[in-house]
């Protein structure tokens, strides 16, 4: 049987800097279904420099004529006293708390908290002294892979595992590194290139609109599903508009739960909701016309019918040339002789 998939709602920075908007969203994620409410934590001095500029997207969505990170990511900051209190919120809305570091010293301060995975965004897929740090903790590891070619991805294996990671505990999310990421752009298929050429468990973190992109993946043998997610797509902010509001959230996690059952144990046989149809469906072989006994069966007067409970229609050669062992009329059943 495959695992079951993980599904982490992204609440990233559409907590918008209010602990208690970031409480609604720990609620919203745990009402869909969610097995995590992911957030991200950074001090933005030390992950941006002062003169980086935003990207386009984030343009568009943060309206404000300081046109750098820093400006915008100083206001959607979590404390760490935010940390401690949404991981009671989470405790009490029974999911699992995660967050993702954006630099050193908030993965330092996320280790202290004794996470039970950590979660690599794709920007530090190129982050030799972050891989390394996260590589010896001894955890469970999720690698998105957005911007990244088959070798970003060997090379930040190479580090983890060499930093003392198990290749198993490893699972990589073919991740497209725009918001939102156009349907043809997604590339789904890279997923599977990436299970087959690394030989690792596979996920995806998605960023397009909707939710059928992230349903797809679980049937193509995704893992693990992460997607955005807000409780207000009009919020002021850069990633509310290509997440999915609450209601979206829970369907996606009912699609998910669905897809999962029918995917099933892969071996091929009748399951017990179908036998009950055997009857009405198969097909027994008949007389077609009177048969006297002692005639020969011949394909002028034999054929085959609906039901299925007597002599299959793959046995039809064994009964052509036969004699009759009674009396039959049309549409009788042909007994073995």
């Amino acid at each position: 049987m495959r695992k079951r998939v993980l599904i982490i709602a992204e609440a990233g920075v559409n907590l918008n800097g209010d602990i208690l908007l970031a409480k609604s969203l720990v609620k919203a994620a745990a009402d869909a279904g969610a097995d995590y409410v992911k957030f991200q934590t950074f001090k933005a001095e030390n992950l941006v420099t002062k003169n980086a500029q935003k990207a386009d997207y984030q343009k568009e969505n943060v309206i404000d004529p300081d046109n750098s990170q820093l400006g915008m990511l100083k206001k959607l900051e979590l404390s760490e006293q935010d940390h401690y209190v949404l991981i009671e919120e989470c405790k009490k809305n029974d999911i699992k708390f995660l967050s993702t570091a954006f630099d050193l010293n908030s993965l330092d301060f996320l280790i202290s908290l004794n996470p039970d995975l950590f979660k690599i965004p794709s920007g530090e897929i190129t982050n030799l002294p972050y891989l390394r740090k996260i590589g010896k903790q001894g955890k469970k590891i999720v690698l998105s892979t957005g911007l990244s070619t088959l070798e970003d991805i060997e090379n930040a294996l190479n580090v983890l595992i060499k930093s003392g990671a198990k290749k198993e505990d490893i699972t990589i999310l073919h991740c497209n590194t725009s918001y939102p990421t156009p349907i043809g752009d997604v590339n789904l298929s890279a997923m599977n290139t990436i299970a087959n050429r690394f030989k690792v468990d596979i996920g995806y973190s998605d960023h397009t609109l909707g939710i059928e992109v992230p349903v797809a993946a679980v049937a193509l043998g995704a893992t693990i599903i992460e997607k955005h997610f807000t409780t207000d797509k009009n919020l002021p902010g850069p990633d509310h508009k290509a997440s999915l509001n609450s209601l979206e959230l829970k369907e996606m996690v009912r699609q998910i739960r669905n897809i999962e059952l029918a995917m099933g144990t892969g071996i091929k046989a009748p399951t017990e909701s179908e036998m009950k149809n055997m009857l009405a469906a198969r097909k027994s072989i008949v007389a077609i016309k009177h048969i006297k006994k002692g005639e020969l069966f011949t394909e002028v007067n034999i054929g085959v019918k609906r039901p299925g409970n007597g002599i299959s229609p793959m046995r039809w050669d064994e009964v052509i040339g036969n004699m009759a062992n009674k009396d039959y009329e049309p549409d009788d059943l042909i007994l073995p002789g």
